[in-house]
């Protein structure tokens, strides 16, 4: 029996996670269980052509949205809801064949609730017909059911004009512009001299305003005035999108000049994101298949929509024919590790990333953490890190991995001197990254100073490692399990004779149940290890040992289970940039757990060994390293 048993149930699960956007399950997958038990599943077909139009694989958009519509006029021609036949309508323009598109449209409006969007869209291919009174008349429609419709309104405006119809025009224009002044578009129509402040990506939309509706001349003068002076990243889509409309107009000459425009940009910060400039940028390819920046940026967008294999090859052949730019080597770094499988090359392209930007931060602490990921040596990778301290200085993430290195190869006294400095930020994806090694420093060093019978130092550091300093830009969660630093803090006032002192922080220790971790309150952690000590120190060596042997059963059961994401987990730190084997993982953690627990248990040869295997595993394992340097 499966575990979803209707359709119907796949197909709102499928569309809850898509409304949520949930970060780890897919809502495809739902939709596509569904319609291997029922082809011609209507809702599903429909969710799945939505779903393809949004990743810009217009066909398989084509083929669901028909799909959907066959099902659902299989006994009424006038299906109740008109979305199948809008959204086909959309999926048609942009294939190019608006006479198609125009049928399907016109069939949505026979629903109320598509009548707005449908109507909007259906006088677009009318200005682009050039039939303006066919087009005020489904502007009327569409504004009707939707009056706020600011594109709507505008056309109607440009509509009017082209009528003749001056003063109307100017009523409506004047309405539109007390409705939203911030509107481009009717800043545009109204000419005011300040509609160019509100950006050229907002140009380029605007361009694509006029596109739609057959205005190529219009967008081509908008493009151009763009060009003369472009935000930063723009530059390579406003040059892209005039060839293509000039590829439209069947101006080649134009045509060739704006795809050497478009090459000869700058690449910095240039995102390409929407499906028009999917359109753009393969008609730009399609026209120069040498162009290695179109590869480039097709790439980009094609990897943000989760087609990864095509950005992948895209990003091979952009960096074939031009192997200077360091974020195609980066990108392809990433892919070969994420998509491909294959950690060799990913490494390999890190590498040729590096050479051609060496100067670039963010390429350094991206290989670094790709080295961290293949199991590079702790020590070497502290060793090039410590070659670029004018990167390290530039980059928060940098700073606290710097830190991490020091303390992992035994030098906590440099970590400290980091951490007492540096400004840190908050930023997402490092929650409690610097606050950690704040604590792990401060433990080191506090060991430390036990080992050589100065406990007052110990004290002092392990008293510093419960603070939150102001210059780590974050606090102690709430929740979170410091039963380590109170065992140790009682071991320092013991060894002060300071017996109350240490009592009450084994007692804090001892009184720990679980922790948080991941967003989540577990049962047992790392940290239990350090309760059932305390609890040893205050006498109640039964107690400590059920835990211990409690904590070993957990840590035997964690290793067969199998390892998978947290529904509710919104936040992946580890996996923010390469992806992360789950199951081996949770292998480590179980085999340090276990290593922990033998270890209190009086099994130090096994225990050991263990942490031999979890630091083979993982050589950057904090918490094995530590304790294996733990008298």
């Amino acid at each position: 029996m499966p575990a979803i048993a209707s359709a119907d149930e796949l197909y709102v699960t499928g569309l809850h996670l898509e409304q949520y956007r949930h970060a780890t399950r897919m809502p495809e997958l739902y939709w596509r269980e569904a319609l291997r038990r029922d082809p011609g599943d209507a809702r599903c077909n429909l969710a799945l052509g939505r779903w393809h139009l949004r990743r810009g694989e217009f066909a398989l958009a084509e083929k669901h949205l028909r799909a959907s519509i066959a099902r659902q006029t299989l006994r009424n021609p006038n299906p109740a809801d008109g979305e199948a036949h809008y959204q086909l309508g959309l999926v048609l323009r942009y294939l190019g064949r608006d006479t198609d598109a125009y049928a399907a449209l016109y069939k949505s409006t026979w629903n109320h609730a598509w009548q707005a969007p449908a109507y909007h869209a259906l006088a677009e291919i009318d200005v682009a017909r050039r039939d303006w009174s066919v087009a005020l008349d489904h502007l009327d429609r569409a504004l009707r059911v939707g009056t706020e419709n600011l594109k709507a309104r505008n056309l109607k405006t440009l509509v009017l004009r082209q009528l003749g119809r001056a003063d109307e025009a100017a009523a409506l224009l004047a309405a539109t512009r007390a409705l939203d002044p911030l509107d481009m578009w009717s800043a545009h129509l109204a000419g005011d001299a300040g509609a160019a402040a509100f950006g050229t990506a907002i140009q380029i939309d605007l361009a694509h305003d006029h596109a739609r509706a057959g205005l190529f001349s219009e967008s081509i003068a908008l493009l151009t005035a763009a060009a003369r002076s472009p935000e930063p990243g723009t530059s390579p889509l406003i040059h892209y999108t005039l060839a293509w409309l000039y590829g439209l107009a069947a101006d080649a000459s134009a045509q060739k000049r704006a795809l050497a425009a478009a090459r000869a940009a700058s690449p910095d910060y240039c995102f390409p994101a929407r499906l028009e400039d999917l359109v753009v940028l393969e008609a730009a390819f399609a026209a120069d298949p040498r162009d290695a920046r179109a590869a480039y940026y097709l790439g980009n967008l094609l990897y943000d929509r989760r087609r990864q294999p095509e950005a992948l090859a895209l990003w091979e052949k952009s960096a074939k024919l031009d192997p200077t730019l360091p974020t195609v080597w980066r990108n392809l770094g990433i892919a070969h590790f994420n998509i491909a499988q294959k950690p060799a090359k990913a490494r390999a392209a890190y590498e040729r990333a590096v050479r051609a930007a060496p100067a670039d931060a963010r390429l350094l602490y991206e290989r670094d953490q790709l080295w961290k990921r293949l199991g590079v040596a702790p020590a070497k990778r502290l060793r090039e890190l410590l070659r670029h301290p004018e990167l390290t200085r530039q980059r928060d993430d940098l700073a606290v991995e710097l830190c991490a290195l020091h303390n992992q190869t035994g030098d906590p006294a440099a970590a400290l001197a980091l951490l007492a400095v540096r400004k840190f930020q908050p930023w997402e994806g490092g929650e409690g990254l610097a606050l950690g090694q704040h604590v792990r420093t401060h433990l080191a060093l506090g060991r430390a100073a036990l080992a050589a019978s100065d406990a007052a130092t110990a004290r002092r550091h392990f008293e510093t490692a419960l603070t939150a300093p102001e210059n780590l830009g974050e606090a102690r969660h709430l929740l979170a399990n410091s039963s380590d630093i109170q065992f140790w803090l009682g071991e320092a006032c013991a060894a002060l004779g300071d017996k109350p002192a240490a009592c009450a922080a084994w007692i804090i220790a001892a009184t720990f149940k679980g922790d948080f971790q991941e967003m989540r309150v577990r049962a047992f952690s790392e940290l239990t290890y350090y309760s059932a000590l305390a609890l040893a120190r205050l006498g109640r060596a039964a107690t400590a040992k059920k835990l211990l042997r409690d904590l070993l059963a957990y840590a035997r059961d964690l290793a067969k289970q199998p390892a998978t994401i947290d529904y509710f987990a919104t936040s992946l730190p580890t996996m923010l940039l390469f992806d992360e084997d789950l199951a081996a993982r949770q292998l480590t953690t179980a085999r340090f757990i276990e290593a922990q627990a033998r270890l209190g248990l009086g099994e130090k040869k096994k225990a050991r060994a263990l942490l031999a295997k979890v630091i083979a595993r993982d050589p950057a394992h904090a918490l094995a390293a530590d304790l294996l340097t733990t008298p």
